[in-house]
């Protein structure tokens, strides 16, 4: 009987044990599937017209690398062989455009040359000047695909630490189908001019060109577009 009764005992003993692994186990497969489903709600009818201002701005014939580029149309405006400044890439540009297309204003030209400019709208985001023309920083990537999603203009941008090296700046694209786990991964999809423009790009790589960018250095910043505002 004694040993009947400690075998039993032992036996319990394990099944308790086994008890919080399973619930650990159920615990790890919940998240797991939270982060493979989608994560920021549907796109939105004002979500589907960011899209569309997006998709009809021809960034990847626009806004060229290595061009004098018209601000607002991304149209080259000085010769193919224009070597002054303002050619470098124009990331900065091309949000100052979309958000002219929005009803949003955007720190740029003549406010601020293009040089160097995204670094310049990163600071002013985040000022004084930036609130009162309303703009206001989002804490998290999964905030700032919520928000694309529901209508608001969110960008993506990161202030070099050097001053006199340019920074980066994009728009989030509204996108239903990112999960939590993609953007831990990848980060949110953008569109943007750069060294390489994408009218769709995932944030990771958007920022290889700056070290220490994504995902620790970036910022997210948003608007509310107006109902009926944009081309």
């Amino acid at each position: 009987m004694t040993f009947k009764l400690s075998v039993a005992i032992v036996l319990a003993l394990e099944l308790c044990m086994q008890i919080p692994d399973a619930d650990a186990a159920q615990g790890a497969a919940a998240r797991n599937s939270a982060q493979a489903a989608p994560c920021c709600g549907p796109v939105s009818p004002a979500g589907m017209h960011i899209l569309k201002v997006l998709d009809d701005s021809n960034v990847e014939a626009l806004w060229l690398n290595g061009r004098h580029i018209n601000w607002e149309t991304g149209e080259p405006d000085k010769p193919a062989d224009y070597v002054g400044p303002e050619t470098k890439s124009h990331c900065s540009a091309y949000v100052a455009a979309i958000g002219e297309r929005l009803g949003i204003y955007v720190l740029r030209p003549p406010q601020h040359s293009q040089e160097l400019l995204a670094n310049a709208q990163t600071a002013w985001f985040d000022s004084t000047q930036g609130a009162e023309a309303g703009w206001h920083e989002v804490d998290t990537p999964e905030q700032a695909q919520t928000l694309a999603n529901q209508g608001t203009l969110v960008v993506v941008s990161y202030r070099s630490a050097d001053p006199h090296r340019p920074g980066h700046i994009g728009i989030v694209r509204p996108d239903a189908r990112r999960t939590q786990a993609e953007i831990a991964t990848d980060g949110v999809w953008m569109s943007q001019a750069g060294e390489t423009n994408y009218l769709r790009v995932a944030e990771k790589t958007a920022f290889k060109h700056h070290p220490g960018a994504w995902p620790d250095g970036v910022q997210y910043f948003a608007h509310e577009v107006a109902a009926g505002t944009g081309s």
